[in-house]
């Protein structure tokens, strides 16, 4: 019981020298509060931070705001926000190839299912929006949802616009690229609804369900909150992409095979995010699993 256990409700995330405030994370919604350190130390606050929380907010006490530590708030953990950063542009890469590839459908003959290329790998969005709620709180995992949704909006905005552009004279691509550009956005509208939706109710759920197991049961709350959230995202892509050039049926048994896949991807999106959540305590928040 020496080891540091998770936080459960809070997170220390710097300190405001002029004031002597500790500004806390309430790791369940992402809201920040400013507690006075004296008061910090005697609240339950303190009984919930980890032995290196603790540790920076007593040398930040006696040290009568001189002593820079690593969650000094105006030099921030480089570590923790680059890895913020890269888990932001992996959900974006991953949500915009699995856009455009959505646009080829794939018939798989041995199994007599059609799929787009992207079910495989789709579901680990989910898994990087979980290990955004889990390392950094539902505030931040939302913005990197919206930022994941605006760059795909501004990217449906440019691609659209090359399709009214002049061709070249000549060039055969002309007409078969403004068709792919054409469907490639209406993809692009039906994932940036359906990719708001599910990964609202993703974060959401997941921040709900680590709340009230106190942080504890982490397969359960990726498996739940991924197992809801393909499901809406899977109904509301389908219909919205292929309705009108497909039949209800086509669109049906679409959707049940992604939902298949993607649930077969969910079970085992419960590995990865324990491996991550290990690595990132032991190497970037610098504590140790017990």
């Amino acid at each position: 019981m020496d080891s540091i256990s998770e936080n459960s409700r809070y997170k220390l995330l710097g300190f405001e020298n002029s004031k002597g405030l500790a500004v806390i994370m309430i790791v369940s919604t992402g809201k920040i509060k400013k507690v006075k350190l004296d008061e910090l130390l005697r609240s339950e606050i303190g009984d919930d931070l980890s032995r290196s929380e603790i540790k920076s907010v007593y040398r930040k006490f006696y040290s009568d705001g001189v002593a820079l530590t690593a969650y000094e708030i105006n030099d921030r953990h480089e570590k923790s926000w680059m890895i913020y950063v890269a888990l932001n542009l992996l959900l974006f890469a991953l949500y915009m190839f699995t856009n455009i590839a959505a646009t080829k459908l794939v018939y798989v003959e041995s199994i007599d299912v059609v799929v787009t290329p992207g079910v495989f790998l789709y579901p680990l969005t989910f898994l990087i929006v979980d290990m955004l709620n889990e390392f950094y709180g539902l505030r931040l995992a939302r913005k990197a949802i919206l930022f994941a949704f605006a760059s795909n909006a501004l990217i449906i905005f440019l691609l659209s616009f090359t399709s009214y552009l002049p061709g070249l004279s000549g060039w055969k691509l002309d007409t078969p690229y403004s068709e792919v550009m054409t469907h490639v956005s209406s993809v692009l509208v039906a994932s940036s609804v359906s990719f708001i939706f599910s990964e609202y109710v993703n974060s959401y759920l997941l921040s709900k369900i680590k709340e009230l197991t106190n942080a504890r049961l982490l397969f359960l709350r990726v498996f739940l909150s991924t197992f809801f959230a393909v499901i809406i995202d899977s109904f509301i892509f389908c219909f919205v992409a292929f309705y009108g050039t497909m039949t209800s049926a086509e669109i049906l048994n679409i959707i049940y095979i992604q939902i298949a896949i993607k649930m077969c991807f969910a079970v085992l999106n419960v590995f990865p995010a324990y491996g991550a959540r290990s690595l990132f305590k032991r190497y970037v928040a610098g504590t140790k699993i017990a």
